[in-house]
């Protein structure tokens, strides 16, 4: 009922420990808190809260037009609900080697067990668009320093994302993902990888976990677990499927209603009223107001 019972601590703690194993971690994108309880339910090993789908949910593009706020907010909303450990798009920082400090402390302080900087110029577009721009080896790092020194719970994971692949290819982006492990990171984020021979090449290259982003639509095909565990991959994220989904199958529902003039067609697609109240515990909170309020008024 109400919150998730799992401290945050204990979260963080969690997934050091998962990622030690060397096992394959799936992270889907929960767009809001009640998908993250869904997430939950559904087996999977933790939560990814992605700063494309926050700016979607804004009616924004993914430019950077977001503040911290926004994300923090966001992140506390879907990390106090479950008990996975959640990872966040922490874009560029939000500013200079200070703001980052900031923003590491502001999300840890939201209750999330991990985050991603990336090195793109401020501020930031998608990863998997073209005309990107990466800062230079020496802010690249800076930041990731500022990152790892802000943190105050050790075990809070601190991932660097490099987005230089797709701007001067594969052996600049080993070298950057290098020099940011040498920064501090506990994690890459290779992003825009072509192949899964490139994702083996910067998994053989460090000695941290790395991330494989599986979103549609992109620069990389979309591999199965299986062939990214096999070239070693630790954590794989979904960021923005359980919102497309979510919103192809709305943009259909609502044809339907301009057409036929009623939604009936498509009421065996919906969620049921009594999944999303077990969902949402329903039954926990309707014991728990009659365990309180047990008073009966004298005729």
């Amino acid at each position: 009922m109400l919150y998730a019972t799992t401290t945050a601590a204990a979260k963080r703690a969690a997934l050091r420990e998962r990622l030690a194993s060397g096992e394959l971690l799936r992270f889907p994108g929960a767009f809001n808190p009640l998908s993250a309880k869904l997430i939950q339910d559904k087996g999977y090993e933790g939560v990814y809260i992605s700063g494309a789908v926050l700016s979607a949910d804004l009616g924004l593009p993914d430019i950077g037009l977001t503040t911290l706020s926004e994300v923090a907010g966001r992140s506390r909303q879907i990390a106090r609900v479950t008990d996975l450990p959640t990872l966040v798009d922490a874009d560029t920082g939000f500013g200079e080697p200070m703001n980052v400090a900031r923003t590491v402390q502001e999300l840890e302080d939201a209750g999330v067990a991990g985050l991603h900087i990336e090195d793109q110029v401020n501020p930031k577009r998608c990863g998997h668009l073209d005309g990107k721009q990466t800062v230079d080896a020496g802010t690249a790092v800076r930041r990731i320093r500022a990152a790892v020194d802000a943190r105050r719970d050790p075990n809070l994971l601190i991932m660097a994302r490099t987005d230089i692949r797709a701007v001067d290819g594969l052996q600049a982006a080993i070298d950057r993902a290098k020099a940011l492990v040498d920064a501090g990171a506990d994690a890459i984020f290779p992003e825009a990888m072509r192949d899964l021979a490139e994702f083996e090449a910067v998994r053989g290259a460090v000695d941290v976990p790395v991330l494989a982003n599986m979103t549609e639509f992109g620069k990389s095909e979309l591999f199965t677990t299986a062939q990214l565990a096999d070239v070693g991959i630790n954590i794989v994220i979904y960021p923005v499927s359980l919102l497309r989904v979510a919103m192809g199958a709305a943009e259909r529902a609502l044809d339907t209603l301009t057409e036929e003039g009623t939604l009936a067609s498509v009421v065996e697609e919906m969620q049921h009223r009594a999944r999303l109240y077990e969902l949402l515990d329903y039954a926990d909170y309707n014991h728990f107001d009659t365990s309180i309020f047990t008073y009966t008024a004298r005729p």
